[in-house]
This record gives structure tokens, C-alpha cells and sequence, in this order.
């Protein structure tokens, strides 16, 4: 069971320095609610399954993995490789149909002599999506697109495209792959309570290091490295997930003083609020939790 965590440790305070998280503003009922799956009976987080065409394309995930759902469609299916990857060829072919913000095909090719489907991570990420969310199902050595998926590609059901995909990347997938640190998996498991918080906070821009103290549940010993390896994950997690689902925006701003290092302000897009809802309380008695 979640519980709330105490913000006395000497190690969280100093890490959090004057900013005071706003998951302390919920009542208990509505902490401990957070913390369960949306959509299901009695939750507090409501998921819109009524996006329009429009929607869906301004969500790259949402927008590529309906070209990923088209081609599984056709018999036999996408080859898949002894390991379980999707074959070169398959990958050569989504590599010519993607769009995706900030992936820099040029600089992977010059890296890469010959492209496997783990060095084109925005397929990697979009097919395990799919496969998480039933989507998508391996069948022998090919991978095909299910029933419920092909269902999703019709007009009736399309509009729950990115409800699906996007409850599986934050309730079903483990999405520790996409950060180079790894802390125990937080705070992927804590996904209501962030996403809340965000929605609370996030209409401004901000920071990964002020909105990673603002929307996450810190644990004992948070902090005391060299670089703050917290923003980092919560960015590689959270942010830029979220970015590719449509539902933040993002402005970059160079380092005065090192041409290598690019600061990230992220702030909510319409889709954020419109495809993520919540019905939860804050604490009316003036307590704040700590």
C-alpha cells in the first residue's frame, strides 16, 4: 500500500530546497487513489478515448504506431528476428514512414553502418507500446496486429488510440530502458501522483530539476551527486514521454558557457488536459503532509 513519505529527512530537505511538492496539497483519499491505473471502476483518473484525427496525428506515438498497426495488419505479419527484434527489413521500412521530434536519422546513420530496430528507438519504443497495450501479438516469428487492434484502426474505435498506448507506457510498461540511470525504477511507479501533479504545475515553463521536485515523491538519500541524476531520469521517464505523446511542449536553450550542454523547459499542451483527467480533493483542513 502507498503512503505518504515524510519531506523531515535531512537528505530530501536539502534536495528540495524551498520548493514544496504539490501532491502534499491532496487529501489521504485522494493520494492513496492515485496511486491505482486509470480507467477502471472507482478510479480517479479518466483517460478520453474520443480523440479526433487531428489529435492523433499531433501525438507522434499515437501517429506512428497507426502506420506500425496498418503494416502488422497485412498477412503474414512484421518478420521478427531469432532474438525477437524486428527484422532490418521491416525496420528499414518504418524507418522511411516515422516522423519523429528530435530523432536525428543522420546522426544515427553515421553512427551505424546497418540499422537494427534497438538503434531506431523511436520504433522500439512505439512497438512495445503497442505490444503492452494488446494491441500488437508475436504469433510464431512474425508480430501481427491483434483483433483489438485492428478494431482501433477503424473509425469507430480509433479515437481510444492514445488512451491505450498511453496507459500502457505509464501503468504497464517498464520504461526504465529509456534513461541511462537507473533508481530502483522510481518514479515510474508512482505515475498518477507525477502525472497530477504535473497537470497541477506544468502550465508554465519549467525545468526538469523544479518540476521533478514539484510532481515526484522523493525516497531517503535523494541527492548528493555531482549532477542531478533525479531530473535526468524524471526527464527521460516523464518529459520527454510525455512530449512524444503531444501532450507537453518544449523550448531548448543553449549553455552560455559549453556548447554541448541544452537546457529543457517543458510546459503542458492542449492534449495534456484534454486526453487525462482527475477527480481528486485537496486537503481543506490547511495541512500540508510531511
Amino acid at each position: 500500500m502507498a503512503r505518504r513519505y515524510s519531506l523531515d529527512e535531512p537528505s530530501v530537505r536539502h534536495w528540495l530546497g524551498d520548493i514544496m511538492p504539490v501532491w502534499t496539497l491532496l487529501d489521504d483519499e485522494s493520494y492513496f487513489a492515485l496511486h491505482h491505473p486509470p480507467s477502471r471502476d472507482e478510479t480517479v483518473i479518466h483517460l478520453a478515448t474520443d480523440f479526433n484525427c487531428q489529435e492523433l496525428h499531433a501525438s507522434p506515438v499515437a501517429r506512428n504506431a497507426a502506420l506500425l498497426l496498418i503494416a502488422g495488419s497485412i498477412n503474414p505479419g512484421l518478420k521478427l528476428t531469432a532474438t525477437g527484434n524486428l527484422s532490418r527489413k521491416v525496420v528499414a521500412e518504418m524507418w522511411e514512414s516515422f516522423t519523429w521530434p528530435d530523432f536525428d536519422k543522420v546522426e544515427t546513420l553515421s553512427l551505424s553502418k546497418v540499422i537494427n530496430e534497438p538503434d531506431f528507438t523511436p520504433l522500439f519504443f512505439v512497438r512495445h507500446l503497442a505490444q503492452s497495450a494488446g494491441l500488437m501479438k508475436k504469433y510464431k516469428d512474425h508480430l501481427r496486429t491483434t483483433k483489438i487492434g485492428r478494431e482501433v484502426l477503424q473509425n469507430e474505435w480509433k479515437g481510444a488510440l492514445q488512451a491505450l498506448l498511453f496507459d500502457a507506457a505509464f501503468w504497464i510498461t517498464d520504461r526504465r530502458y529509456l534513461s541511462r540511470i537507473d533508481l530502483g525504477g522510481w518514479p515510474q511507479y508512482e505515475a498518477g501522483i507525477v502525472l497530477w501533479s504535473l497537470s497541477y504545475v506544468a502550465d508554465e515553463w519549467a525545468t526538469p530539476q523544479r518540476l521533478v521536485r514539484q510532481c515526484c515523491i522523493p525516497f531517503a538519500g535523494i541527492g548528493g551527486g555531482q549532477i542531478d541524476r533525479e531530473a535526468h531520469v524524471f526527464e527521460a521517464l516523464y518529459l520527454r514521454p510525455l512530449y512524444h505523446f503531444g501532450m507537453l511542449e518544449r523550448q531548448s536553450e543553449k549553455s552560455e558557457n559549453s556548447n554541448f550542454h541544452t537546457t529543457h523547459f517543458y510546459r503542458k499542451s492542449p492534449l495534456f488536459d484534454r486526453l487525462i483527467s482527475f477527480r481528486v480533493k485537496l486537503d481543506t483542513a490547511g495541512r500540508t503532509h510531511h
